[in-house]
């Protein structure tokens, strides 16, 4: 994930600034039309998720020298094996309508040849985001009462149609379940760790510990499995029974999980069947179980601010390192 040896703590700048370039009226309402073409699934305000294009004139913006991409990912049976997921850095897990579960992946180190599939974008995304400077968010879509809001983050929105050539269709799988992503149609090259600004630290194992092979969280209709492996010097990932491989790098295994427990509250969106989407409050602190080397670590997670990054700690208020390599952070009911 980092450059090997690194053992610092991953950059601090990460003040969030709005995004200049959204206060047209013609950017406002080329958002809104990407919405209504290739929203999220419909329902009090919503629409269909399918990644349609927008009916716009394709640009071509590209990102900033030193922001990250991050790409909501589908994660519904249909959806599996992913591409391009081995390379991100970071891959967030959280809990989504119907009890079901949605992946971000959060691009700095490496930029791969494609990602996805992707899908449409949640509440919980634009705070989650707001740790990183000026980041650029690839989507599917979103609900149309939630255009105003990433229109107002201070993030770059990507959505189908807004950068020619960024988005495209595999031929292997039905919609909506086949729209990928070309990054470097976004990014000019990958940004480097530094633009990471998240709060993590990397280095030698905190004291203590608990031998730990194996953890699974549990979404109301979704789970996540790990298995130690020391062989791969990461956690096998497995979701809903089923060991997760990607397309293009083979077996999921990340070098650091993190299980974060946080609170989970209704949001003011529904889907076309009524269940409500909530929303994960990534702002505060609580505990979280840290897993790396074949060890779990009981810790406490802290994020002051939505400009903050999190900080995960022991009891004794030192930071807790994470091993080199990815990081995945699962958000988990307190």
């Amino acid at each position: 994930m980092a450059e090997n040896g690194r053992v610092a703590t991953v950059g601090t700048a990460h003040r969030a600034r709005a995004w200049r370039g959204r206060t047209t009226a013609a950017l406002l309402a080329a958002a809104l039309a990407a919405s209504l073409a290739a929203g999220c699934t419909s329902g009090n305000g919503g629409s269909k998720d399918d990644g349609s294009s927008p009916d716009q004139k394709p640009g071509h913006s590209r990102a900033a020298a030193g922001s990250v991409l991050a790409v909501k990912i589908d994660n519904s049976r249909h959806a599996r094996p992913h591409t391009g997921l081995n390379s991100a850095d970071v891959v967030y897990a959280e809990q989504v309508e119907g009890g079901m579960s949605r992946l971000m992946a959060v691009y700095a180190s490496e930029l791969p040849a494609a990602v996805g599939p992707v899908r449409s974008a949640r509440e919980t995304d634009l705070e989650l985001l707001r740790q990183f400077e000026q980041p650029t968010l690839a989507y599917s879509g979103a609900q149309s009462k939630l255009m105003p809001l990433i229109d107002r983050a201070p993030l770059r929105a990507e959505p189908p149609g807004r950068t020619s050539g960024a988005f495209y269709r595999g031929p292997d799988r039905p919609a909506p379940h086949n729209l990928y992503l070309r990054p470097a149609a976004l990014l000019p090259e990958a940004p480097g760790a530094a633009a990471l600004t998240t709060g993590f630290s990397y280095g030698a194992a905190p004291e203590g510990g608990t031998p730990d092979a194996y953890e699974t969280v549990k979404y109301p209709a979704a789970r996540f499995t790990f298995i130690w492996s020391a062989s791969q010097g990461g956690w096998l990932v497995s979701m809903d029974g089923v060991g997760a491989t990607t397309t293009d790098g083979g077996r999921l295994a990340p070098a650091t999980v993190v299980v974060q427990y946080v609170k989970l509250r209704k949001s003011d969106y529904y889907d076309s069947l009524g269940n409500n989407t909530p929303f994960t409050e990534t702002v505060g602190t609580g505990r979280a179980k840290v897993l790396r080397d074949g060890k779990a670590y009981d810790v406490t997670w802290s994020r002051p601010t939505a400009d903050d990054g999190t900080r995960f700690a022991t009891k004794d208020g030192e930071p807790v390192n994470f091993a080199q390599g990815q990081v995945w952070v699962v958000f988990a009911k307190a």
